[in-house]
């Protein structure tokens, strides 16, 4: 059986970043940098207050106090936006907003609070130093200065950023197109009713999820039968719309895995034994003329979830032009014990991650839940990690140390 890391490696190799393209910066939300940004300007663009209140030079107000105030000549009205501000004579000072330009002349603002609010003239009850409220032109960004890298995500800080730096479009690697696929001839649509044998179909609203949550466009094509020209005929007509296919059953040693029955004989998609569990049963490869990277996962529910996080996860985010990193993970100590791991196949366990500090060079505790069988989705939603137990460790007792993988939502 493959390990692992060799079957994720293995997909990887199908894949490679999407080309880039030019989209709007709403459009470009959740996206990934295909450049680095450099900014066409300095930020701030000119000398503003950062605070509602008067431009002044500091030594007219350096004598103010609560005792003995001062008093200035207000000889001007500087809201954010003017375009004409002048100077203000010695002496004297200029009401000012947040935002505006600091009119030539003044070296500080005095906050609103520390004077009696007057307008033809200002009362000033605390002295300033220079520079006081002023945000300073190019403080924030020098003109030429790289502010966003090449392959960071734009989510809304880099968003802000974009805009400040007057870009109204850019370069990124598109969001993947998934196109999930269900098969199995006992799959009826949730909602509609369901006889003897049959269950509510889930996996592709799951793995559909999944996607979405990985920062893909994704389609949820549903389920079809075990007819193994519905499925192939199924496939092609996906293939327009996909940049990488999901298929979620069909793919063990059953007589009506058709999955695997309809790709094997393409001879361009591989299926094999992955030592895991759960989610031994995996295949990957391509298909169609454009050599569409398909990764097909086992039909339990809990088994294509999991390989879902550990093989294609990696994938997208690859096609997605982000670098490669392992799912966060933590040591971990093991509150119930690991009665049984199959020998030879590393298990990953559901399990609920808490931090309650207790151990001041640990602090996480995993709580592997009850129902461990692949089938068992209900414990899915209350769990938070996979407690990771090695190949070659068939059991564990309470308190040992384990590496745990956070899940999406778990952190």
């Amino acid at each position: 059986m493959k390990t692992v890391e060799q079957h994720t490696a293995d997909i990887l190799e199908l894949v490679e970043p999407l080309e880039p393209i030019e989209l709007g910066l709403l459009g470009a939300h959740g996206a990934v940098l295909a450049e680095p940004v450099a900014s066409s300007v300095q930020l701030p663009g000119f000398d503003n207050s950062s605070m509602d209140g008067y431009a002044v030079r500091a030594v007219d107000v350096a004598a103010a106090s609560q005792e003995a105030p001062v008093s200035l000549p207000v000889v001007a009205d500087i809201p954010a936006g003017d375009a004409g501000t002048g100077a203000i004579p010695v002496g004297t000072c200029a009401r000012i907003m947040t935002g505006a330009p600091v009119p030539v002349g003044a070296d500080a603002v005095v906050p609103v609070e520390w004077t009696d609010g007057g307008v033809a003239s200002v009362t000033v009850h605390r002295s300033v130093r220079e520079g006081n409220a002023i945000r300073r032109a190019g403080e924030d960004v020098d003109k030429g200065a790289v502010v966003l890298r090449q392959g960071a995500r734009i989510g809304a800080a880099e968003m802000a950023v974009l805009a400040a730096v007057g870009r109204s479009s850019v370069r990124v690697h598109p969001r993947p197109r998934v196109v999930v696929l269900s098969t199995g001839e006992e799959l009826v649509e949730p909602g509609d009713p369901i006889g003897p044998g049959q269950i509510w179909e889930s996996n592709s609203y799951m793995l559909t999820a999944a996607a979405i949550d990985a920062g893909c466009t994704a389609y949820r094509q549903g389920f079809i039968g075990d007819e193994p020209a519905t499925v192939l005929d199924t496939l092609d007509d996906v293939l327009a719309q996909a940049d990488v296919i999901v298929t979620t059953g069909g793919v063990s040693m059953g007589a009506y895995d058709v999955v695997k029955e309809v790709l094997s004989r393409l001879g361009t998609v591989r299926f094999e034994k992955v030592a895991m569990q759960p989610g031994m049963p995996q295949g990957f490869g391509t298909i169609g003329e454009s050599r569409t990277p398909i990764v097909t996962l086992p039909g339990n529910p809990v088994s294509s979830y999991v390989s879902f996080h550990l093989f294609v996860l990696p994938a997208l985010r690859r096609m997605r032009g982000l670098p490669q990193q392992p799912l966060p993970s933590v040591r971990a100590r093991l509150v119930a014990p690991v009665v049984s791991s199959p020998r030879g196949k590393r298990s990953y366990l559901r399990a609920v991650l808490a931090y309650d500090g207790a151990d001041a060079g640990l602090g996480y505790t995993a709580a592997p839940v009850s129902r461990q069988g692949s089938h068992q989705l209900s414990a899915l939603a209350e769990t938070n990690a996979l407690v990771v137990v090695p190949e070659a460790v068939t059991e564990l007792p309470e308190g040992s140390l384990v590496e745990a993988v956070k899940l999406p939502g778990g952190y």
